[in-house]
């Protein structure tokens, strides 16, 4: 049995005035007990597409269930199997990390010693213990982000959905929160993960999905989605290199302060030789998962963001 499995899944946000499709039929499938990255820029229905998996908005057309639990028709029965941690949740400010978890757990109907056996791991495992007592209206934005995954990560739910968990975190936390993502997927749940750190996706996903203005632009793994950007190598120069000498040796994107250009490996290192005839500092090398986003989607994520 797949974990999510979504047919025509549409969703239409209507006002007095306008209407906007953010899901245009949504076809998508997420085997069970791997990492499923869902990655696009904001507004490409990323976030609409977590809350109707989890129960927590309604679709307009189309069906989605969650370990063969419709979540329109048996809500309830969903609910019982998964976790989630949305966009924007905050801590009750006069609970510390340590009873936020517990509480949470035994709402979740774990017996008492085993929630407080979990709650002292996840603090551990999440670089937690030295704030375990502090209030969270004493703690930074970090933590405060920190405690809410670590409290949802706790649950080991059979399907976590984890929208932009990281978000705020210093890398540190964020490489902590990976390792216990990790662990919990070795233990066989199954993992929808939504993310702008392309760095992110590409350490964690087992599969992916690329969506774009409401439509799945691509499904399959990190190397099949470098694959179908076209591009195996990617050269990184100043913004204030000249584009003329830049054509004809593959896509250019204006990325901040730099000027990226995807190609093949033979066009990477002839402008390669090129650019050091001129003295033009250039770095080359393979292309990562954000600059295959950068050629499937358009645009630059963070800037998104």
């Amino acid at each position: 049995m797949d974990a999510i499995d979504a047919r025509g899944v549409v969703k239409i946000y209507r006002s007095r005035r306008s209407s906007t499709v953010a899901l245009k039929g949504i076809d998508l499938t997420v085997s069970a007990g791997k990492l499923f990255s869902f990655l696009g820029r904001n507004g490409a229905g990323k976030t609409t597409f977590v809350r109707i998996a989890s129960t927590l908005l309604m679709p307009t057309n189309g069906s989605i269930s969650v370990l063969g639990n419709d979540v329109v028709s048996r809500p309830n029965d969903a609910r019982m199997v998964i976790a989630v941690v949305p966009q924007g949740i905050r801590p009750y400010w006069h609970l510390t990390p340590r009873e936020h978890i517990f509480h949470y757990l035994r709402f979740r109907d774990i017996p008492r010693e085993e929630s407080k056996s979990r709650t002292e791991w996840i603090l551990t495992d999440m670089g937690l213990q030295e704030y375990a007592d502090t209030p969270a209206i004493q703690l930074s934005g970090g933590l405060k982000q920190r405690t809410m995954v670590a409290m949802v990560l706790a649950s080991t739910a059979p399907v976590l959905f984890l929208d932009e968990p990281t978000i705020g975190m210093d890398p540190m936390a964020r490489r902590q929160v990976w390792n216990v993502i990790e662990q919990i997927r070795l233990k066989g749940s199954t993992i929808f993960l939504t993310t702008h750190y392309l760095d992110e996706a590409e350490r964690l996903s087992v599969e992916l999905a690329v969506i774009n203005n409401g439509e799945i632009l691509y499904k399959g793994d990190v190397a099949g989605m470098k694959a179908k950007g076209g591009a195996e190598y990617r050269a990184i120069l100043g913004k204030d290199a000249p584009r003329s000498l830049l054509e004809g040796y593959g896509s250019v994107v204006e990325d901040g302060g730099r000027l990226l250009v995807l190609s093949d490996r033979k066009s990477v290192m002839s402008l390669a030789d090129t650019a050091s005839r001129e003295g033009l500092d250039i770095a080359v090398g393979p292309v990562t998962l954000e600059e295959a986003f950068i050629l499937l989607a358009g645009g630059r994520e963070e800037d998104e963001s």
